[in-house]
């Protein structure tokens, strides 16, 4: 990615949208000149159907679509061409009591290839298909390398090779790798259509919680995935070598449909070796000058990837002031800064760290969360306040030398999750750092604590990674546990303060 991405933002198409779309349709399909959809054809689509048309933007600029009917299964079972499919560009096909969503139209402006924002198109095409009680999503699919292949080989034979990865096709081979299966092929489907030869694949995607008694769905996500990573702490050559390992592990934890990845606290350490010659304070004042392009590469992640990043923590300095932050790197491309409130006596001793002075929790796509690195997880103060706010998701990166170190953050982030009735997941840095002052030792079991009630594990454990080996933790949390215990837990411990004997308060709101 060359040029800074501020907000990706997927919605619903609206006509003041056209000019743009337009535009980005023109890039798209460049060999079929031409061949975009009249400002009429989206007016009759938003009038039969808004809520199946969307739109993909990046800094408020509409660079992908992708548009939908729903239709008679019968008529898809029948041989069609896309005239008749779109009852010739009429839309008279659409019938909002038939059984399949059929997908007209899904491009990306080449210019943001790359980023998985097709990924995001199909998937919110997908929750469509679910909220309606839809059976599937069918759709037509080009298949525009065949042209390179036609005298060699039948339709048939090249869709077998894209299927078993011998051959890549743009089109074919992103469509399978989102579960969506060949049903057969279409003859004379799409007049102009040269690099296909007008033949198209018809791909179907089944809606595994359709009921023929159609019921209420909740669209409301309740189930958050966390994906925890224990870094194991390497001789890393230069920042490329930090990128290329942090992408590994994003890959892994977003592959699973993690909504969260969260790394360490000051992970990006053995960069600290090259400084070594110099002085505790200096050295890391060194490292810190890699935390702008951290963050950049890091909201090119969490947008590629779909996936929110908690980027553990950093060194900062403001003003030649030394601070200990992370960044959430939310996945629509815009990010927000978290600073470290107490500092160690070992930061201020070796570092000249200062603690910063801003108390705060953070919205994101899978409702409230607070982050807060190590040490603060031991100040219960901090995590009420954020509870008050609304708070269910407590995120803590940590570093710690020793296992008593240790013992005391998960004790501590334990006690969080029961006194604040939410979710805290701990992930720390493990292993040895020989090359780089005051930094040679990690112990570190990272981890997801909850509440504990009848609804949640005795122990309050949801899950642990092994101890001292580096791996990912893919832990699933349930809001609606949470406001279950609030109302009608053994204990209600947020309801149950004394107002009027104490309170806690922000000082410097």
């Amino acid at each position: 990615m060359q040029a800074k991405i501020n907000k990706v933002e997927l919605r619903n198409l609206e006509i003041e949208d056209y000019k743009q779309l337009k535009n980005s349709m023109v890039e798209s399909y460049p060999e079929m000149e031409g061949s975009y959809w009249l400002e009429h054809h989206i007016e009759k689509l938003l009038s039969i159907f808004p809520e199946g048309q969307l739109v993909i933007l990046v800094d408020g600029k509409v660079v992908g679509s992708a548009l939908s009917l729903i239709v008679d299964e019968d008529l898809v079972d029948k041989n069609h061409n896309y005239d008749k499919i779109t009852g010739n560009y009429t839309f008279s096909t659409h019938n909002p009591k038939g059984e399949v969503l059929y997908g007209i139209d899904v491009f990306i402006n080449p210019k943001y290839r790359g980023l998985r924002l097709g990924r995001r198109l199909y998937d919110a095409r997908k929750e469509i298909c679910e909220q309606l009680n839809l059976k599937a999503i069918v759709f037509a699919g080009r298949i525009p390398s065949y042209s390179k292949y036609a005298q060699e080989m039948t339709p048939k034979v090249y869709i077998d090779k894209v299927k078993q990865k011998e051959l890549y096709d743009p089109v074919l081979s992103f469509q399978l790798s989102n579960d969506f299966h060949v049903m057969r092929i279409m003859k004379n489907y799409l007049e102009g259509d040269v690099s296909s030869k007008e033949f198209a694949v018809l791909l179907e995607w089944n809606n595994i919680y359709y009921d023929e008694s159609p019921k209420l769905i909740n669209t409301e996500k309740s189930v958050i995935r966390l994906g925890l990573i224990q870094w194991q702490m390497r001789p890393l050559a230069n920042l490329d070598a930090l990128f290329e390992q942090s992408e590994f592990f994003i890959d892994v934890v977003s592959g699973y449909g993690s909504d969260f990845a969260l790394f360490p606290e000051l992970f990006i350490a053995p960069l600290m070796a090259d400084y070594n010659h110099l002085s505790e304070a200096d050295a890391i004042r060194e490292l810190a000058k890699y935390s702008a392009p951290i963050l950049k590469r890091f909201q090119e992640f969490a947008i590629s990837y779909n996936i929110n990043i908690i980027t553990g923590s950093m060194p900062y300095l403001e003003n030649g002031t030394l601070y200990n932050v992370g960044f959430l790197c939310k996945r629509d491309g815009t990010n927000e800064m978290y600073t470290k409130i107490h500092i160690t006596p070992n930061e201020v001793h070796h570092w000249g760290m200062q603690g910063g002075s801003t108390i705060r929790t953070f919205d994101t796509d899978c409702g409230k969360i607070g982050i807060m690195i190590c040490y603060d997880v031991e100040f219960p103060e901090l995590s009420r306040l954020m509870a008050d706010e609304g708070m269910n998701i407590l995120f803590v990166p940590f570093l710690t030398d020793t296992q008593n170190g240790y013992t005391r953050v998960k004790l501590c982030a334990q006690a969080r999750a029961i006194e604040n009735e939410c979710y805290v997941a701990i992930a720390g840095c493990i292993g040895n750092l020989p090359k780089v002052n005051n930094m040679d030792i990690q112990y570190a079991q990272t981890a997801v604590f909850t509440p504990s009630d009848f609804a949640f594990p005795s122990n309050g454990i949801k899950a642990e990674a092994t101890p001292n080996t580096e791996m990912t933790l893919i832990v699933d949390v349930d809001l609606n546990l949470l406001k279950e215990l609030h109302e009608h837990g053994s204990v209600r411990i947020l309801k149950d303060r004394r107002h009027d004997l104490y309170e806690i308060k922000k000082t410097n709101p």
